[in-house]
């Protein structure tokens, strides 16, 4: 698609011309409409698919000069690198412009970046919990805020920065909210609900051109850990279909934990690769595994597997998708004629990984559903301190000892007026 056909000023399309873009990327001809005509999109596309250069693009061709002090947009990413990385995209395609632009991000002081935004801005780019400690300092001023921007969002809700994004949100008030990621999942949902209007969901798929011939793949996307040790263990319980089963995950103290959380009907059966610890079930190396028939399977730590041997192994399960695509690549791509099954459980977080190897093989991995008498287990809730402290008999006799007399009714107070407002006055006197 031709870049005349995104509507954009004719300064912006020469810039883009400037800056080697010839053609509109699918993303960018699938919401620049949308993004020039206000309205909330959620946009998803792998890494490189151009996110970052669409929302730029937008951003661009609807501000209009102002010497406004308070910043028209406000753009979140992840960390200090992408802050950086963001605004140079801006710098690239606004030479010929006046351009207001922070990036705020760090751990220090912020007095001299609340000075520049007081002194007038027009876009502001930070991560989440930057901008919400500018703003809590009355540093950041949200009152005119016209377009409201979350980028890589899956990394800030996998980093834990909802709280301060769904706040700042809270605090624009009515404007435009964009916002760009790579999958969406439960999480990400449940902090972009609070804050999107009627949004419309775009997506692009960006796979490589040539497919990767692999062993037969297949993907259980389940909510946690807990629930991938009851499927693995549901599975499992077919040793004749699983005779003989390499497990791996992301490190040894992991593999050690699924050791004991594996249902063995046989000792020895469960066992885990070069162990922690001496007296665990384990083997030194991958060929004494296949030589001994009572164990049926071995659990693999992904750090110092490198050049694992896996010939002679039919079953291979990605316990955790590892997090190089390169190490999940070298065990799936067939090297020779043997038939393999690579099963892969994948929770919510680790699809952003697991987008990366797609890309990588040129094909989405099938998903299977859930088995209907898996046990999906439930994250319990922390109990608050409140609710989980121990409530006491209430004594209706005197507690004062001999000394002590009823209050009369006219001394009792119940309420504190002193305060401007009714405040319940429950505080008990504790006595030794």
């Amino acid at each position: 698609m031709s870049l005349d056909k995104l509507k954009l000023s004719k300064s912006l399309v020469a810039a883009m011309n400037d800056a080697g873009y010839i053609s509109a990327k699918e993303i960018q001809a699938k919401t620049m409409s949308r993004i020039l005509g206000g309205q909330d999109i959620i946009a998803v596309g792998p890494e490189g698919c151009g996110k970052t250069t669409t929302y730029v693009l937008g951003v661009l061709n609807r501000l209009k000069y102002s010497t406004d002090e308070a910043p028209k947009v406000l753009i979140l990413v992840a960390d200090g690198e992408r802050v950086e990385a963001v605004i140079a995209e801006f710098l690239l395609l606004s030479k010929n412009r006046n351009l207001r632009i922070i990036g705020l991000y760090g751990n220090g002081g912020m007095d001299d970046d609340i000075q520049v935004l007081l002194d007038g801005i027009d876009i502001v780019v930070a991560t989440p919990t930057r901008a919400r400690a500018v703003y809590l300092k009355l540093g950041l001023n949200l009152n005119r805020l016209q377009t409201f921007i979350v980028d890589d969002a899956e990394v800030i809700v996998k980093q834990g920065m909802q709280l301060p994004v769904c706040e700042l949100a809270r605090s624009a008030g009515k404007c435009q909210h964009l916002i760009f990621t790579t999958v969406v999942h439960d999480k990400l949902n449940h902090m972009i609900d609070q804050f999107l209007n009627l949004p419309t969901t775009l997506e692009v798929e960006e796979l490589g051109e040539e497919k990767a011939e692999t062993h037969e793949l297949l993907l259980y996307q389940v909510p946690n850990f807990r629930t991938k040790i009851n499927l693995l263990n549901l599975l499992l319980r077919d040793d004749e279909v699983f005779d003989k089963v390499v497990v791996f995950v992301n490190t040894r103290l992991t593999a050690q934990k699924l050791g004991k959380s594996l249902y063995s009907a046989k000792p020895a059966a469960v066992s885990v690769l070069n162990p922690l610890f001496f007296d665990e079930e384990g083997f030194d190396h991958i060929e004494d595994f296949k030589e001994t028939e009572t164990a049926r399977v071995l659990i693999v730590a992904n750090e110092g597997s490198a050049g694992l041997d896996l010939s002679g192994i039919p079953f291979i399960f990605h316990f955790e998708v590892p997090e190089k695509k390169e190490t999940f690549l070298s065990r799936v791509v067939k090297a020779g004629s043997e038939e393999v099954v690579a099963i892969t459980f994948a929770t919510d977080m680790e699809l952003i990984e697991l987008r990366k190897i797609e890309q990588s093989l040129g094909f989405k991995i099938p998903v299977m559903d859930l088995p209907d008498d898996l046990v999906i287990d439930k994250v319990a809730k922390k109990i608050s301190p409140e609710k989980s402290r121990i409530v006491k008999e209430k004594n209706d006799g005197p507690t004062g000892g001999g000394a002590f007399h009823e209050k009369k009714e006219s001394n009792t107070k119940s309420h504190n007026y002193g305060i401007g407002q009714k405040a319940k006055m429950n505080m008990k006197k504790k006595h030794s």
